[in-house]
């Protein structure tokens, strides 16, 4: 995640660490370690590729070590290297928190996670496995898509890494791989089944997916950043702002770091 990483994830409040970063990178892929605030950061990793389960393993991966790691660990937000802070740590801590300056502890909070329901790909991707593969854990009208980007609470989390039963069904390999996109209904689906209210709906990822293809949202390259542009993403038409949004380019760092401090992170 860019800009800045360890402007944006170096916040003491009243000495107290706030956050913890875990990082699932490909074994395979070549990496620079980062240093930083990523130093030590990077768990045990497997390889992922998409049209599988394997992007499903790699976050209940990363769940279960953050779930294990730290008791006090109360959400857990999945970004990727594409996706950039439209705000500061501060802002978004406190609009997780609900404007708390404390660790919580007995809070129920909500699991901010995009969950539809009507989207006319839905039946192509239930079946991706098979006509009736996915029955009886589910049924295709308790089948739902979204953004495999989402902030999870605990307890949520614990869902996750608890489950058998629907994981049973969601990784198995797909026979259509052109409608296979695991990742974007195994957590709606566990979610909306396991604890309905417990969920937002909608994601604080802001995605644009005007001239997408293959299955990829647009692109935000150098030539596209600015202020207007970040001032442009957070705005939401739900309770809260969006927090984060991809996809951003690699070329699209250089101007995103030259106006993190006066536009990003001043909020």
């Amino acid at each position: 995640m860019h800009p800045r990483p360890d402007v944006f994830f170096k916040i003491i409040m009243k000495k107290k660490k706030l956050y913890n970063i875990y990082v699932h990178a490909d074994p395979s892929a070549k990496l620079t370690p980062p240093g930083g605030v990523f130093e030590g950061r990077f768990i045990a990793a497997k390889k992922t590729e998409r049209s599988s389960p394997t992007l499903i393993s790699a976050a209940r991966r990363l769940l279960a070590t953050a779930l294990l790691d730290d008791p006090l660990n109360h959400y857990f937000a999945l970004v990727s290297q594409h996706c950039i802070p439209l705000h500061s740590f501060r802002y978004v801590y406190n609009t997780l928190f609900a404007e708390s300056t404390q660790y919580p502890t007995q809070l129920p909070h909500l699991s901010f996670i995009e969950i539809l329901s009507d989207e006319p790909q839905l039946w192509d991707r239930y079946t991706a496995r098979g006509k009736n593969v996915m029955l009886p854990e589910i049924p295709f009208e308790r089948f739902r898509i979204g953004s495999q980007f989402f902030v999870l609470s605990r307890s949520h989390a614990l869902v996750v890494i608890k489950d058998r039963r629907l994981w049973r069904k969601f990784k198995l390999p797909c026979l259509n791989t052109e409608s296979c996109y695991p990742e974007e209904h195994y957590f709606p689906t566990l979610l909306s089944m396991e604890d309905p209210d417990g969920c937002s709906y909608y994601t604080l990822t802001r995605v644009n997916w005007t001239d997408s293809t293959g299955g990829h949202p647009h692109t935000y390259r150098a030539a596209d950043v600015s202020p207007e542009l970040i001032y442009k993403l957070r705005d939401s038409n739900t309770t809260h702002p969006f927090i984060f949004a991809r996809k951003f380019s690699p070329d699209s760092l250089v101007p995103l770091m030259d106006m993190a401090d006066d536009v990003i992170f001043r909020d």
